[in-house]
């Protein structure tokens, strides 16, 4: 049988871990720059964690773990017979791998907080599973990089994560982004205004696929579900939504005059693009996006979302202000806000726009040719301090036909190559190769290390 990896995996070779590594490091010397600190948890989690935390779309994607041992011995057969595999899902798994960070994060947040000093900020960059259906740049295991605050209200909170955002894409050299921002406070002034707070879900869901589907085909979808055709006039204006941010805002505050609810989300909008636009972005552009409806089922304020607009993949990047995520683990009351960055997508971005051009594979900077055992004594010793003196080093492990160990050399690009046999054990030297350009010379051990230190800068 042919061996195979799940789909929604990925195997990764060197060089796209090389490109991985310099999307993670480049967000995570970000992060500390900003404050935060690192945390991890672990990649399962019990299911009352999880369950029930991301909607019932949400709920259907986590991936349960089996029970150890017999995990059908203690389901009464009566209740296997009814085939309802919800309920007997219940009997037999008891944990299940992590859905996002951000619901762990919260469990952690409560756990430990009396060993915390708040406001609390972390980073965490470990992978999560969603049982979805594979797809351009959507996998069931993939690697979330987040970053959040809980303990404070403040929306200058906010104006920092909008500022992390630029400054990452930025640094990756992106520099056509759009930073979306809209308000949950927006969305429920406009089910109010439209006499539809109880489908505010609904009504919300619809509108987010505006740029996906069309107006016609929001308007039908909220005939669908139940909007009235007076609702769906009174947000006419929503379908035009244009102009420069104030433009936008001066729209949104006639249409939600009337609504208290609406006019705080506005308010706190408002805040956070007048700051900014004093501030100053260095390369990505904030605008308001009255659509923008991610994550209703535990934001409470402020939602972002990050597009290239080079590149039509989706969101890069998302977040949002939650007023009380941890009270789902009985801490009411503890406001937090988080962004995450989506590393596949934007892996995806950064090689169609060709911006990985510094990245290499991590090799050796030199090897040495095995002639047998007493010469590969005689190199082991010269690696050793070679290796002590930073330069990566190392030995072929068979002594094989000159031919098969210099095209070993070539194929990882190992620039520099050591012949070392008995005429250079005799002279306590060695001859060294450029695979560059061919060049030899013999050298004694601290010439060749003096050499390669520089031949090192000046690479860097």
């Amino acid at each position: 049988m042919k061996p195979s990896i799940p789909k929604g995996t990925r195997d990764f070779s060197a060089i796209e871990i090389a490109k991985r590594n310099y999307i993670f490091n480049t967000i995570k010397s970000t992060f500390e720059k900003f404050g935060f600190e690192p945390i991890e948890t672990p990649s399962f989690e019990k299911s009352e964690t999880l369950m029930g935390k991301y909607g019932e779309e949400g709920d259907r994607l986590i991936f349960k773990i089996l029970n150890s041992g017999d995990f059908l011995a203690k389901v009464d057969s009566e209740l296997l017979a009814t085939r309802q595999s919800k309920k007997v899902t219940a009997r037999i798994t008891e944990k299940a791998l992590r859905y996002d960070l951000t619901v762990p994060f919260a469990r952690y947040v409560v756990q430990h907080l009396n060993e915390i000093a708040l406001p609390f900020k972390r980073y965490q960059m470990q992978p999560v599973w969603r049982a979805d259906r594979p797809q351009k740049g959507r996998f069931r295991e993939f690697y979330q990089c987040d970053a959040d605050v809980v303990g404070s209200q403040s929306l200058w909170q906010e104006i920092e994560f909008i500022q992390l955002y630029d400054s990452v894409f930025t640094s990756l050299g992106l520099k056509n982004v759009t930073i979306k921002i809209n308000n949950r406070k927006i969305l429920a002034g406009i089910a109010e205004i439209i006499d539809a707070q109880d489908k505010l879900i609904d009504f919300t869901i619809a509108l987010d696929k505006l740029d996906k589907i069309g107006k016609e085909g929001v308007v039908q979808e909220l005939r669908n579900k139940g909007i009235t055709e007076q609702a769906i006039l009174k947000l006419e204006p929503l379908f035009s939504f244009s102009g420069s941010n104030t433009e936008k805002i001066a729209q949104l505050e006639m249409l939600l005059q009337n609504s208290q609810t609406g006019l705080k989300g506005i308010e706190e909008m408002k805040f956070i693009i007048t700051n900014l636009d004093t501030i100053k972005l260095d390369t990505a552009v904030l605008e308001p996006d009255v659509t923008l409806a991610r994550g209703l089922n535990y934001y409470t304020g402020t939602i972002l979302e990050v597009v290239s607009n080079d590149v039509n993949i989706g969101s890069i990047g998302g977040g949002g202000r939650y007023d009380d995520l941890t009270g789902i683990f009985g801490l009411k009351n503890l406001s937090g806000m988080g962004i995450s960055f989506g590393l596949d997508r934007i892996y995806i971005v950064l090689e169609k726009l060709n911006l990985f051009t510094k990245i290499n594979i991590p090799t050796p900077t030199i090897l040495f040719i095995n002639f047998g055992d007493t010469e590969a004594l005689y190199a082991v010793k010269a690696i050793k301090k070679l290796r002590k003196s930073g330069i990566a080093s190392e030995l072929y492990p068979d002594s094989s036909k000159m031919k098969k160990q210099m095209s070993y050399a070539n194929k990882r690009a190992i620039p520099f190559v050591v012949l070392a046999g008995s005429s250079e054990i005799d002279k306590q030297q060695y001859t060294l190769k450029n695979m560059k350009n061919g060049d030899q010379k013999l050298l004694d051990l601290e010439t060749m290390i003096n050499i390669l230190t520089a031949e090192k800068k000046a690479d860097l």
